[in-house]
């Protein structure tokens, strides 16, 4: 399992960690306007799942305006940030940042995504901070742990992940 810390103190990550040629596990997280959502709502693209712990802070909010700003420079790609803060939040946090190429979709109601891509802190109940790329045909092709919950993740090695994924 990764190994990761929040503030310099370890905490466990709860679920399975998935590695680079897995096949994504699906989950089921709900979008601003409480539909569900699914792996399977963006078959056929290339999938960048962006997790953070809270859409309401530095680096979260940093973190979702830069795979946004990238997110308008890529063809066929889908981008999402997963968190545990409610829809309604995330629904206002995406209408005041004037977010419009990535879906943020909550994990808040049964931590779905979290169980099945290994990331839930157990003492915390938020979402470890972490990038997925998936390809077209549902293969994981990048995976990224940060290692320390309050740092970034490395954006470029992930953007490009996604550009050589099909």
């Amino acid at each position: 399992m990764a190994s990761v810390t929040f503030k310099g103190n370890p905490v466990t990550l709860l679920g399975q960690e998935v590695k680079v040629g897995d096949s994504a596990p699906n989950f089921t997280v709900l979008a601003n306007d409480m539909s569900e959502v699914n792996l399977s709502s963006s078959k056929g693209k290339v999938r960048l799942i962006s997790v953070i712990p809270s859409i309401d802070t530095g680096v979260c909010d940093a973190q979702t305006r830069k795979f946004n700003e990238e997110a308008a420079k890529l063809d066929n790609v889908e981008v999402l940030t997963v968190s545990v803060d409610l829809p309604f939040a995330q629904k206002r946090w995406c209408a005041a940042a004037g977010i419009e190429n990535v879906q943020t979709v909550s994990d808040h109601r049964d931590l779905s995504f979290g169980e099945a891509y290994g990331v839930i802190m157990q003492e915390l109940r938020l979402l470890a901070r972490s990038v997925f790329v998936v390809d077209s045909n549902d293969k994981v092709t990048y995976v990224e742990y940060v290692s320390e919950g309050t740092d970034h993740p490395n954006y470029e090695a992930a953007i490009a992940a996604v550009k050589t994924a099909n």
